[in-house]
């Protein structure tokens, strides 16, 4: 009995467990985007592009992108359940719109470099991502948008703003990441502008519209 207890306790605790269940709706969507075929993709490019050079050591902040995205998506899903639903909108807005725009405008890039100049570890994971990741589907780019959108969240925490090591390591971070998106040649500097155009777009209906309708559940722990 006590173990039902202290389940039925959990899951009332953290029933807002519930939108993670959009990753249902992202991941099939996201997955028919790269296999499907017999379409014209729209080829991204900046002139921009053509002077940022190859960096395969940037590696490491594009990895650490996937860590820093669960470990913060993690920290307010277990403390503050209103900045997680709010970090929630922001990201699976932004996400959906992604999917709709590459439905509607399949886009690619052509900026992979074919040989590389050194080969180290660094190289060796550079092209396990280009194997597992391919050039398409990329504006905008949703390793922007998301770091974007977790640093709001960090920035809009009043129990973060306590931690000012831990919310500028985070920015040094996400800063990081977006740079790494275009010196490996994953990303046009187009893609990194429309991801902050749209995290922009919807920043006011998430975090300042709802500010304004309820300050009080601002910050509402678990």
């Amino acid at each position: 009995m006590k173990a039902i207890e202290k389940t039925r306790k959990f899951l009332k605790k953290y029933r807002h467990a519930w939108v993670l269940l959009y990753i249902l709706i992202y991941m099939p969507w996201f997955l028919y985007l790269e296999q499907r075929s017999s379409v014209h993709y729209y080829v991204i490019h900046s002139p921009i592009d053509n002077h940022i050079p190859f960096i395969e050591y940037f590696i490491i902040p594009y990895l650490l992108w996937f860590v820093f995205i669960a470990v913060t998506m993690g920290y307010f899903f277990f403390t503050d359940k209103w900045g997680f639903y709010r970090l929630s909108a922001f990201m699976f807005t932004g996400m959906t719109l992604f999917l709709i725009i590459c439905t509607v405008f399949p886009n690619a890039l052509n900026l992979r470099p074919v040989t590389f100049a050194r080969d180290n570890i660094f190289v060796d994971l550079v092209k396990f991502i280009y194997r597992a990741d391919t050039p398409t589907n990329v504006l905008p780019s949703i390793h922007v948008f998301n770091s974007i959108a977790v640093c709001v969240a960090i920035s809009h925490s009043d129990a973060l703003r306590k931690h000012r090591k831990v919310q500028c390591s985070a920015y040094v971070l996400a800063f990081l990441i977006i740079l790494s998106t275009m010196f490996l040649k994953q990303h046009s500097v187009t893609d990194v502008i429309a991801a902050v155009a749209m995290a922009c777009m919807i920043y006011p209906f998430v975090y300042v519209t709802e500010e304004r309708k309820a300050p009080k559940l601002s910050h509402q722990p678990i």
